[in-house]
């Protein structure tokens, strides 16, 4: 019997109906359930063959049990190794290597020193940094967030020089990206799971929460394969198995926005109910097939094209 196993937080309505669906396809051999964890031993197998993982990005000790599960033979989504070492402003960076627009983008160091450091140990920082160059570069409205992490939290918008001072002294140790804006016409988020299912979903970011999915935006199908190209693309490079972009469309022209969400929201009462629908059937097919092509103590990760590249030593780009 080869167990898919789903490893979830506070999260109700998308965990259960995963583990639903795959249990009322009655594949022989195969079986669903929440993941139980009661012992961690270094070098044992979880007992799963696949593992959707939903919550280890917030609990490290999650993370830990998922590369000893995934060095065991555990096909675990998404890949615990790639998705420890991502963050938002190496997206930007691998994007501009790809042929996919992006917003200008800047990484600043922290307002306050990690703990434990002091003023010598930024010893190769220039101080202060090049204010007029990065301003001239990003220009205004501009935005401020987070390099890692999401769900919107720690998020500005920057109106000009003052108002960024005055904004990154609220931002602690947090390293932020500041990023050009991009005023647009039409934005999509986009779901991609086993890097070959896309799903572009009308979103509204300037809507309140529970109405972001709300949209009326309908694109032509020269540009819904557009997007779906750019989408795809993103994913095949970071090597996601589950994973959601977002577009933002200025004078036709679809720029990455956000494209680090392993863990996206899947939540029937946000993303509404078809949306919720195709989620839970696209992940439920694509478990199934990773743990009908799972191998017993093989590496059944997904490795994007630029781990495997480089692995390679190929040219990357």
């Amino acid at each position: 019997m080869k167990k898919i196993g789903i490893l979830f937080g506070q999260e109700r309505s998308f965990p259960l109906a995963f583990v639903e669906r795959i249990n009322s396809k009655n594949i022989p051999g195969i079986i669903a359930e929440p993941v139980r964890i009661d012992k961690v031993l270094q070098g044992e197998s979880s007992g799963y063959a696949v593992i959707l993982d939903r919550i280890s990005q917030d609990i490290p000790f999650y993370r830990a049990f998922l590369k000893n599960a995934a060095l065991c033979g555990t096909a675990v989504i998404n890949n615990p190794f790639w998705w420890s070492a991502d963050e938002k402003f190496f997206n930007n960076c691998l994007a501009t290597k790809i042929n996919v627009p992006v917003p200008k983008t800047v990484i600043l160091p922290s307002k306050e020193h990690p703990d434990d450091t002091s003023d010598a140990s930024f010893s190769n920082l220039a101080y202060p940094l090049d204010w007029d160059n990065i301003f001239n570069y990003i220009g205004f409205p501009a935005y401020m967030k987070p390099f890692a992490g999401g769900g919107w939290k720690h998020v500005y918008k920057l109106t000009g020089p003052d108002d960024f001072f005055q904004k990154h002294s609220e931002t602690g140790q947090l390293v932020m990206l500041l990023q050009e804006e991009i005023v647009f016409d039409e934005y999509y988020r986009c779901y991609c799971i086993g890097g070959k299912y896309t799903r572009i979903m009308p979103y509204e970011p300037r809507n309140p929460h529970h109405l972001r999915y709300v949209a009326d935006f309908t694109p032509s199908p020269e540009r819904l394969r557009l997007m779906e190209e750019i989408v795809l693309r993103i994913n095949h490079y970071l090597g996601y198995d589950f994973n959601t972009v977002e577009l933002a469309l200025r004078d036709g022209v679809p720029y990455a926005i956000d494209f680090c969400n392993p863990a996206p929201d899947a939540d029937v009462h946000s993303v509404g109910q078809d949306n919720f629908d195709w989620v839970v059937e696209t992940a439920a097919n694509f478990a199934i097939e990773k743990a009908l092509a799972h191998q017993e103590g093989a590496d059944n990760l997904t490795w994007g094209e630029y781990i495997k590249r480089g692995s390679a030593k190929q040219k990357l780009f």
